[in-house]
């Protein structure tokens, strides 16, 4: 995928902040710090977040970005649905070592805020005559049930996690 130039200054600034993560406690990290890791000044920082967790919130944002991107084709069956969720997993899996880091500063909210918006804006449309919980209820069931799977080193196949997934979404749809 190709990147305006300043899409790569946000990578960069989004790559120093996983290096420094994975060398200090969230919390002692500095904007200063993170700058500097990126080879930016502050006030380049500052035009593109306002806060650390932004640049946690865009790395989210961006990876789906990128997902919905490589999806060709709106689902029509289940094995659709599994394909997707299988992707999504893979994806997941494949970034595991951020997620781990997210996970390890107690950062795991800013995935889960971020993941009950996307369903929203998702498939808050789509559930007119059910609940406008519905969202949010797959929202907690990404989060929860990926959230584990880290903790458990993401053991067993994307695929297996997908059946699970699109299986847990079929009763939630009945």
């Amino acid at each position: 995928m190709e990147y305006a130039p300043e899409e790569y200054t946000r990578h960069y600034i989004v790559q120093a902040l996983f290096k420094l993560m994975n060398e200090y406690e969230y919390e002692k990290i500095t904007v200063t710090d993170i700058a500097e890791k990126a080879g930016v000044g502050r006030a380049t920082f500052y035009r593109y977040f306002k806060r650390k967790e932004d640049v946690i919130e865009f790395y989210f944002a961006h990876n789906t970005m990128e997902f919905m991107a490589e999806q060709r084709y709106y689902p029509r069956c289940r094995e659709d649905y599994v394909r997707i969720a299988r992707d999504v997993f893979e994806k997941f899996q494949k970034n595991n070592a951020c997620f781990q880091l997210i996970q390890r500063a107690h950062l795991e909210y800013l995935y889960l805020d971020f993941l009950n918006k996307r369903m929203v804006e998702m498939f808050g449309k789509d559930y007119p005559d059910k609940s406008h919980y519905i969202p949010y209820i797959f929202a907690g069931m990404i989060f929860n049930v990926s959230m584990e799977w880290l903790r458990n080193e993401c053991e067993g196949t994307a695929e297996r996690m997908a059946e699970i997934f699109v299986s847990l979404i079929s009763i939630a749809n009945s």
